[in-house]
């Protein structure tokens, strides 16, 4: 009987290319060199009788034919890698890999001593842990689950909520010390008070206060602004740059040491929630399925 899919090294070294953006940097992810992978697309093209890449010497662009192709054998390696997880640990023992992005506040700072329970729970399960501030797509990227910060959007994925995470206000002490500490929101602006640019909207995001039971929000103003990473503001903040307005989770330890102090407790009160998501019409495989409901019981009442 004749090999009908002995063709699929080819199919995975254009996924690929263009999940990596060039010919080089997708031999690197699968081991090989440039020009296995080059003739590894130039068969796959032959084969189907269409042109997927338009290439030149500085990118690679997909074809209406290239872009129909990358996105059904997606889904087609997704439910290949769907069965081989829904057969693993049959023996009792849970086992499989679980594909999960986080922000970098949850990634350094809260996840790591839950993934170390679980780990120690569920030894046979492999996370593959994404830290970024970039909202992935879960289903053209084939992440199983992510965590986001924020009311979700109606988007169509799936959300539990893990927690409402406290807000606090704080500083260096010798930064209050050339300032003085500000008692009330009205001299805020007297203060730098580190910005951070949101990624999804390029604007500056708001700080949260609570004043007579009415929840209020305040623009951050400085000479230093901070985009990307919101770890960043807290970093400036503890050189003694100025005011930033964080997470009380990533910041609690470092107020326990006298590193940070946190000012106008008065106004505090509010929270933004994290929540674990993940795509409605994806059967999920049973390490994520636990993964969720693990996160779920530690972060309860939080």
């Amino acid at each position: 009987m004749a090999r009908r899919f002995d063709y699929l090294a080819d199919v995975e070294a254009f996924v690929a290319v263009v999940e990596k953006g060039t010919v080089s940097a997708g031999a690197i992810t699968l081991g090989t060199t440039p020009s296995v992978i080059s003739r590894a697309l130039s068969r796959l093209e032959t084969r189907l009788g269409v042109q997927l890449l338009r290439r030149t010497t500085r990118r690679l662009s997909l074809t209406d034919a290239g872009a129909l192709y990358l996105e059904q054998t997606r889904s087609a390696f997704a439910l290949i890698d769907d069965a081989e997880r829904k057969i693993q640990g049959q023996d009792g023992a849970l086992s499989g890999r679980v594909r999960l992005s986080v922000p970098t506040t949850y990634g350094h700072y809260r996840l790591p001593p839950l993934l170390a329970r679980f780990a120690r729970t569920y030894p046979q399960v492999r996370i593959e842990l994404s830290i970024t501030n970039r909202n992935v797509d879960l289903v053209a990227e084939g992440f199983d689950l992510a965590i986001r910060l924020g009311h979700l959007p109606d988007s169509g994925l799936i959300g539990r909520k893990l927690e409402d995470a406290r807000l606090c206000v704080v500083a260096a002490p010798d930064y209050l010390d050339r300032t003085g500490i500000p008692q009330h929101l009205s001299e805020l602006p007297e203060h730098d008070c580190l910005p951070f640019v949101m990624p999804s909207s390029g604007r500056i995001g708001p700080w949260l206060f609570r004043d007579n039971g009415e929840n209020l929000e305040w623009l951050p103003s400085s000479n230093v602004t901070v985009s990307d990473d919101v770890l960043g503001t807290v970093s400036l903040a503890q050189s003694g740059l100025g005011i930033c307005q964080t997470y009380d989770f990533i910041v609690r330890e470092r107020i326990e040491r006298g590193e940070l102090v946190e000012i106008l407790e008065a106004y505090g009160g509010c929270s933004r929630p994290f929540s674990v998501i993940y795509p409605p019409h994806r059967q999920l495989p049973a390490a994520a399925r636990v993964l969720i409901d693990f996160l779920g019981r530690e972060t309860e009442g939080r």
